[in-house]
């Protein structure tokens, strides 16, 4: 029997369109419940830039969605690539442009980062008022799994190392105490991005490490993020971004390395070469200021019993000092009982040579050197500073 045109015609339809159904993206949609008012949007954003993702007003809105009464929503503007592309779900607060992301309070925050694929629906359940915290994606692929992985680590981490501390920044003990929490809380998402083998995912991490762009106290992470996926994907722009920030020239003195040979001006007026003062088994490279609450309790309460315990043995400390102030430095050195080791300073306060030598911003800070001048730890304070020297004279 043969076919007439107007079957004919209504195949090729037919076939046109599954073709076409075929080739286009999946949707991106979900449910959202909680909802504060009704015709509530929620935004896609794509970040263009490594620095950009998890950065509030940096990405670029692509789409946005009105929510339905029931929830429910869908995104028509998605990115037509078949390579992976980073996108983030943000829902608003009230007068808040689109692409503003909640990065102070981790338990509110208002966004999501997700890997789209061409070809991979996403669906998409989550809270209003805990956007991030219950965020979920029905059957997600790999990379999505490790990215709602490493929310789940940031999440357990900031409850129990940030959550509802209250530290009073004025007292030494509380901000060295905080500084320790912060610590702690970016090791865990730390340890994820060294061990996933996911570059998207890791690149999250390392950003929700610090949204501030600012990675002075972790610079050896930074380094080694490079190090992996410059092996694994060298050709992915923002591997080429990380990669760049993670040159020795725009981070500290690494763990690894040797100090550099410094000729530092000391209280007592006389000058000297840091190689010339080395200890025969450690020196202390201590970073401090008269002005500088953590610092002072250091020097009486860790660095002088240190100093009076094993300098004998071949412990030196070098002071750097943060002044303008000569006769500032010189009462709190001799208050604290520092003035009996190596004091140096070039009295140009925040403007201090040394620092800008070594590439430091932030004090109290320290370097621990070997016996040739080697880093070998760098920023330890109170007990876990006083654990590595016993530890090192006691072997």
């Amino acid at each position: 029997m043969s076919t007439t045109p107007f079957k004919k015609t209504a195949s090729l339809i037919a076939l046109i369109l599954s073709l076409t159904a075929c080739n286009s993206p999946a949707a991106i949609s979900g449910t959202l419940a909680g909802l504060e008012k009704e015709n509530t949007k929620i935004y896609l954003i794509q970040p263009d830039d490594l620095q950009h993702v998890a950065a509030s007003y940096l990405g670029k809105v692509i789409d946005s969605a009105i929510v339905n009464a029931d929830g429910s929503f869908e995104f028509q503007n998605i990115p037509n690539t078949k390579e992976p592309v980073l996108l983030e779900l943000a829902v608003q607060p009230t007068g808040k442009a689109g692409n503003y992301l909640q990065t102070d309070d981790l338990i509110q925050a208002n966004y999501m980062p997700v890997v789209w694929q061409f070809g991979e629906p996403l669906q998409i359940v989550a809270k209003f008022d805990e956007f991030q915290k219950s965020f979920t994606i029905e059957n997600p692929s790999d990379l999505n799994s490790a990215l709602l992985a490493v929310r789940d680590i940031k999440v357990k981490a900031y409850q129990t190392y940030l959550a509802d501390k209250h530290w009073n920044v004025e007292d030494g003990d509380e901000l060295m105490a905080k500084e320790h929490a912060l610590l702690q809380y970016k090791s865990a998402l730390m340890e994820f991005a060294d061990s996933t083998p996911y570059l998207l995912p890791a690149l999250v991490a390392l950003r929700w490490v610090s949204p501030e762009n600012d990675y002075e106290r972790v610079p050896e992470f930074l380094v080694n993020q490079c190090t992996k996926w410059k092996e694994k994907e060298a050709g992915h722009p923002w591997v080429k971004q990380l990669c760049k920030k993670s040159e020795p020239t725009n981070l500290p003195v690494l763990i690894g390395e040797k100090f550099p040979n410094t000729q530092l001006p000391l209280l007592s007026k006389d000058t000297v070469y840091i190689k010339d003062v080395l200890g025969k088994k450690l020196t202390i490279i201590d970073l401090w200021a008269s002005w500088c609450a953590p610092c002072r309790l250091e020097n009486r309460n860790v660095l002088v019993p240190l100093y009076n315990e094993y300098h004998d043995q071949g412990l030196q400390i070098v002071a750097y000092a943060l002044e303008s102030d000569e006769a500032a430095w010189k009462a709190a050195a001799a208050r604290d009982g520092a003035d009996r080791w190596l004091q140096s300073s070039d009295l140009k306060g925040d403007d201090a040579p040394f620092l800008k030598k070594i590439r430091v911003r932030t004090i109290p800070a320290n370097f621990i050197l070997d016996s040739n001048g080697v880093v070998i730890a760098k920023n330890l304070h109170g007990q876990d500073l006083m654990d590595l020297v016993k530890g090192s004279f006691e072997k």
